[in-house]
């Protein structure tokens, strides 16, 4: 298979699909003044053509921030798309769609992922995708996009997760999840007073949450949402610790981008050495496929402004295009199997 990559900055849709000919499944990334334009226009030049899209910055070796960048997947993939609507409600409603597409592409283990876009409800979605594609093992990667609005085949959708059933017919496929974070110190909190609609942690150990946050860091309350770049909070789920980014302060709680629930053990975590870990990725990611066809990673906003401010963004896309042909979507939290996790990567590879 190939992966193809076509980007404008000044968001011309037909100079960013130039040279795309006979693709078997599309991503859409546009901004969100063009985003439903693009959405439309997609639909003309490639009609009948499975298809996902979502507002968000894209990349190959370069960022595009508010243009427009397309991926396809083309010479030996088969490939299904759809959407499971009203994500806030009932998404199992939708469910069967995922399960006939399943058998559509004739899914296996070793060689099917799915991938995902979704507008908002992240950790229901991916339980409720997660009943049909664990039944034949099938991995999952995706991430949210901006604006509360996905598309699917040529139509937007709102309170929607968009998803693509890819199948390599010419070789194996295998999900990947990249954290840069470790445990600070022995801390442990237990959650209280928490606003679950609303993703809000009031009190950590009977106490608030953003004194507790203040006093450990020795950090003002303005201080609080940059810092979260270094030390966010881990939610600890068996052996796996999934990340949490700070959103806001609401008075004396903390609003994150993750939901966190009365009685959720969390840790304090700062960051390693990204630069040996994104290494240890590339490694690994060489070691289990001598031969790669493409790279596909959603990567965290928070990572991207992260990299960014460190000066290390350029050289990071240089290091991820290395492995071949390498391109992804910046997103507001990413997807890894059924779990929903904050300023980490998530990436698949074809071989």
């Amino acid at each position: 298979m190939r992966q193809f990559f076509g980007m404008s900055q000044q968001g011309d849709l037909r100079a960013a699909v130039s040279g795309l000919n006979n693709p078997q499944l599309i991503m859409l990334m546009s901004n969100s003044r063009q985003f439903e334009e693009h959405v439309k226009e997609l639909e003309k030049l490639y009609p009948q053509v499975p298809s996902i899209g979502c507002i968000g910055m894209c990349y190959d070796t370069r960022v595009v921030e508010h243009g427009v960048g397309v991926v396809a997947f083309l010479d030996g993939v088969s490939a299904a798309a759809n959407v499971l609507e009203q994500v806030s409600l009932m998404p199992v409603k939708y469910i069967r769609r995922l399960e006939e597409d399943l058998r559509k592409v004739s899914a296996s283990h070793s060689d099917t992922i799915c991938i995902d876009f979704c507008s908002g409800n992240d950790a229901c979605v991916l339980t409720t995708i997660h009943t049909a594609l664990r039944r034949q093992n099938i991995s999952l990667v995706g991430g949210t996009g901006d604006g509360g609005k996905v598309s699917v085949n040529g139509r937007v959708y709102q309170d929607s997760v968009a998803y693509a059933l890819v199948k390599n017919l010419g070789g194996k496929v295998r999900a990947y999840k990249e954290n840069i974070y470790h445990p600070m110190g022995d801390y442990r909190f237990i959650a209280s007073n928490t606003d679950k609609a609303n993703y809000r942690m009031g009190s950590l150990n009977g106490r608030p949450a953003k004194q507790v946050y203040q006093d450990i860091l020795h950090i003002s309350e303005q201080q609080i949402l940059t810092q979260t770049f270094k030390n966010p909070f881990g939610k600890i789920n068996g052996d796996e610790t999934c990340i949490i980014s700070i959103k806001d302060v609401s008075g004396s709680a903390l609003s994150c981008f993750r939901q966190v629930n009365d009685s959720d053990v969390l840790s304090l975590l700062e960051l390693g050495d990204y630069k040996a870990i994104v290494k240890e990725t590339i490694h690994n990611i060489c070691r289990d496929f001598p031969r790669r066809s493409a790279v596909f990673s959603i990567n965290c906003l928070f990572r991207y402004k992260l990299f960014s401010e460190a000066g290390y963004m350029q050289e990071y896309l240089g290091e991820m295009g290395a492995l071949g042909n390498h391109a992804g979507l910046v997103g507001y939290g990413e997807h890894y199997n059924n779990q929903f996790v904050n300023q980490s990567m998530t990436c698949v590879v074809f071989e």
